[in-house]
């Protein structure tokens, strides 16, 4: 047998699994009878989900390798928007199948989810143009006020430096509801500092016209992760080779591409 009917055989055995974790969802709840794989993401972090200018469109890499593992399964896909503090128990009443929302992997968050990693980012720091602050690391940003998205492991990050690092002299942590909040803190002077994903920082600072400007992104850069909920054991099997046969298939180095971060390819 040769190489690519293994490959088809595969897909099909993904498909019938696929099948049968949603029916068994939809049996448990009637209204989620919808034939859909539901995502639950916070759009509004782009270039990683965000919503088409003027739209209720979801687009961004997130949304690509989602749809290129439902189009792997022969199912659809539906983005469910959700604000990222509370998305993990989102998650496990059931109001959605799995997150897909740039969520790093960490302890914290593996003890409440099960997760399937699809990429490797590092964070990066917004200031304003010309780093008046002269910041160059994490360090740096101990007496300063940073502006954070509420729940994200940057704020769990600063926390800590405060606790290790900062001594009396302790940062400003300033939270909001979405990164772009956060981002306009800085740019209009409440904060010194933003920080986030690399290519969120990144891409802010690109469209900033100017205004703002990304300090080099830290090093050990950590896996984004698919969550599903402790109970959804099949459906983190099916994700997981249907992510594989994404790979194999030479689609997921083409998103990657199409959104310039080949950069956080999982090795």
């Amino acid at each position: 047998m040769s190489p690519r009917s293994l490959s088809r055989i595969s897909l099909l055995f993904l498909v019938l699994a696929l099948a049968a974790v949603l029916a068994f969802a939809a049996c448990k709840d009637d209204e989620k009878k919808t034939g859909k794989l539901l995502i639950g993401s916070d759009i509004a972090y782009a270039p990683l989900e965000f919503y088409q200018t003027g739209t209720e469109t979801p687009d961004g890499l997130d949304v690509d390798l989602a749809k290129a593992i439902a189009e792997a399964l022969g199912v659809e896909v539906e983005f469910v928007n959700s604000g990222f503090d509370g998305i993990i128990p989102a998650l496990n009443t059931e109001e959605f199948d799995a997150v897909m929302s740039a969520m790093t992997i960490d302890e914290e968050r593996s003890q409440l989810v099960d997760f399937v990693p699809y990429l490797n980012v590092g964070v990066g720091i917004v200031v304003p143009a010309g780093n008046p602050n002269n910041i160059a690391g994490l360090d740096d940003l101990c007496g300063l006020t940073v502006a954070v998205q509420l729940g994200t492991v940057q704020e769990k990050q600063l926390k800590t430096l405060n606790d290790e690092t900062c001594g009396d002299n302790d940062v400003k942590i300033v939270t909001f509801d979405t990164n772009p909040l956060a981002v306009e803190d800085v740019r209009t002077g409440g904060a010194d500092a933003n920080y986030s994903d690399f290519p969120v920082a990144f891409l802010d600072a690109q469209q900033s016209e100017g205004a703002l400007e990304v300090v080099e992104p830290a090093p050990n850069p950590q896996p984004y992760g698919i969550a599903v909920r402790k109970s959804s054991t099949e459906l983190k099997g099916v994700l997981t080779e249907a992510l594989q046969a994404v790979k194999d298939s030479g689609k997921y180095d083409e998103i990657l591409a199409a959104w310039d971060l080949e950069s956080t390819a999982l090795p």
